[in-house]
């Protein structure tokens, strides 16, 4: 099947991202689909390069139609599947009879963290034991900004924030509750609190004039900068999180800064990209595929010699 396209999958906690790129990591289709089996599918003629566009997934994803199960009938047969699952042994099921149903006897490969891959070398102490997806983000981080330490935080059901040098050494990371998690925790372990998801708190983040500027309407377009303090619970809830989240990369980010001596790139993505990043008061830089880059990377390194 020389020539042919990688299907790359990215199964995460909330929902499935998917690509198809050939082995130079140009990107002709791409989508995103539900758990559950609701979700969107996409198909997209691009020409760019999946290590280098940081807006080609949600940009596709964004411009779809909903859609029962990912719209793969169209697609050019591919070479392989490779996948990164963090949701568990149902998603796993329910992705090979996806794959079986339309292309029955695909090669695919589940990956799996390593202790060294595609320039990246992996500093857990147990390295199969970090997360496929952190891996394959590390890897097309290192790949999208090829010589600059890094930290890179990504804002999913969980926030997770990885430390990397520039010369591809992973010295480790953290893991914190994302931003809906924090909300539903609270609203789920306090008797008077709502419980807020993403979608009903995601309006509640930006101030009113009168509450920004304390009424005066002529400075309404000024940015704000002195601090949020909301004045009702939902938006209490929706800007703590937030910001709870932002104090944590902030901090992070000027510790690491001053360790290493040098400035480092701060690299940000995942679901509630732009809620979090509203609140942060530091330079970043948004990418919104990391995980399908890196996969893209370990694929092409993976694919069989003949593979063009």
């Amino acid at each position: 099947m020389s020539g042919a396209p990688f299907l790359l999958i990215d199964a995460g906690n909330s929902r499935v991202k998917w690509a198809l790129v050939q082995a130079d990591g140009s990107q002709s289709h791409a989508g995103a689909f539900a758990h559950g089996g609701s979700g969107v599918g996409a198909s997209v003629s691009s020409a760019a390069s999946t290590t280098s566009s940081a807006s080609s997934v949600s940009a596709s994803a964004a411009s779809t139609a909903r859609a029962d199960e990912p719209d793969w009938s169209t697609l050019p047969h591919p070479a392989s599947a490779w996948l990164s699952n963090v949701a568990g042994e149902v998603v796993a099921q329910r992705l090979a009879a996806l794959l079986d149903a339309h292309w029955p006897g695909l090669p695919r490969t589940t990956i799996r963290a390593r202790e060294q891959q595609c320039g990246v070398t992996n500093g857990y102490t147990t390295p199969s034991a970090l997360g496929s997806d952190r891996w394959a983000g590390l890897i097309g981080a290192h790949a999208a900004f090829p010589g600059e330490p890094l930290l890179i935080a990504t804002f999913g059901t969980a926030t997770t924030l990885e430390a990397l040098r520039a010369d591809g050494v992973f010295v480790g990371g953290l893991i914190a509750p994302g931003w809906s998690l924090m909300m539903r925790s609270l609203g789920e372990h306090t008797a008077q609190l709502p419980t807020l998801d993403a979608n009903a708190a995601r309006g509640l983040l930006t101030p009113s004039a009168r509450t920004a500027t304390g009424g005066d309407q002529s400075q309404s377009s000024r940015p704000r900068r002195g601090p949020f303090f909301a004045t009702d619970t939902p938006r209490s809830l929706s800007a703590g999180c937030a910001l709870a989240q932002a104090g944590l990369i902030e901090r992070m980010w000027s510790d690491l800064q001053e360790a290493w001596g040098v400035p480092v790139r701060l690299v940000v993505g995942g679901g509630a990209l732009d809620e979090v990043t509203a609140a942060l008061k530091v330079p970043h830089t948004r990418h919104d595929s990391l995980v399908l880059s890196g996969l893209a990377l370990i694929a092409a390194e993976g694919a069989p010699a003949g593979h063009h």
